[in-house]
């Protein structure tokens, strides 16, 4: 801008000063083409001003990019090592939830194998009894021994005869062999009305009979009275009908209910988990 302005300063006074015509259009050509060398780089630094704007926009759009494509990243790295600890707990779970399950099946395992025995013990020991009179089954786990009223009791009456002794010492060598279990005995009676100075009804008198049972098997045979319990259930659970004397006669009855030890059969489970873990 200086030179120009120079430029024309000095043609402004070669002019008054009455320059030749040839060095005044000498003068002239220099300054057009000192202003068209003005314009073209007023147009190159122009151009190169916009590209820089565009430039630092390219870069600043990128930065922004840039960032936000690490927070991804991290926000990735960060869900997959959420999604990592998720299913390593989860296979833990269920590890150990199969492993409980497994324990489980090997506690009843044991109990089936334990209940088996003691059925076949049973039957070895009650296997010369009529059938009608001794019965033994199983029901989901629980061991059942029935034995027929007219083999116990007199009618009416709840002292024990002396040939049912000679059953109840035969079950009461088999139950002593075995402390992991306890048992029930349960009276049953039918639904005929009984009423006498000494019994007061049939819930009485299933009560009754339980009673002497246990004590047959505790003061003569040796049973440990704790794992006793004395049950009366009256005509309440009957097998057959009581509109005839064959239905009655089957619901006259009493039950031995061999029990496992509940809490023996928990320890069982957990002894499993504590060698599982070892």
């Amino acid at each position: 801008m200086k030179k120009i302005l120079l430029l024309s300063a000095t043609a402004a006074l070669l002019l008054s000063s009455c320059v030749s015509q040839k060095k005044y259009a000498e003068l002239e050509t220099l300054q057009k083409e000192t202003s068209d060398q003005l314009n073209t780089a007023t147009v190159k630094l122009n151009s190169c001003l916009d590209e820089k704007e565009r430039l630092g926009s390219q870069i600043h759009t990128l930065n922004n990019q840039n960032a936000a494509l690490l927070n991804n990243v991290g926000g990735l790295v960060t869900l997959s090592k959420k999604e990592s600890e998720n299913l390593e707990k989860s296979l833990e779970s269920i590890k150990e939830k199969d492993l409980k399950i497994q324990r489980m099946q090997d506690a009843l395992t044991k109990k089936d194998s334990v209940t088996l025995a003691l059925v076949t013990s049973l039957k070895g020991v009650l296997g010369n009894m009529s059938d009608e009179d001794i019965q033994i089954n199983v029901e989901k786990g629980v061991v059942y021994v029935s034995i027929s009223d007219k083999m116990l009791f007199e009618s009416g009456k709840w002292k024990v005869t002396a040939r049912a002794k000679e059953v109840l010492g035969k079950v009461a060598t088999v139950v002593k062999n075995r402390p992991q279990i306890e048992f029930m005995v349960e009276g049953h009676t039918d639904d005929q009305a009984i009423k006498t100075a000494v019994i007061e009804d049939n819930w009485d008198l299933s009560v009754k009979r339980a009673t002497s049972v246990v004590r047959i098997l505790q003061n003569e045979f040796g049973v440990p009275p704790e794992r006793m319990t004395a049950a009366g259930r009256s005509y309440y659970i009957p097998l057959a009908t009581n509109e005839t004397a064959e239905g009655r006669s089957k619901n006259r009855r009493t039950r031995i209910v061999i029990l496992p030890k509940l809490d023996q059969f928990y320890s069982l489970i957990e002894e499993g988990m504590d060698d599982a873990k070892k």
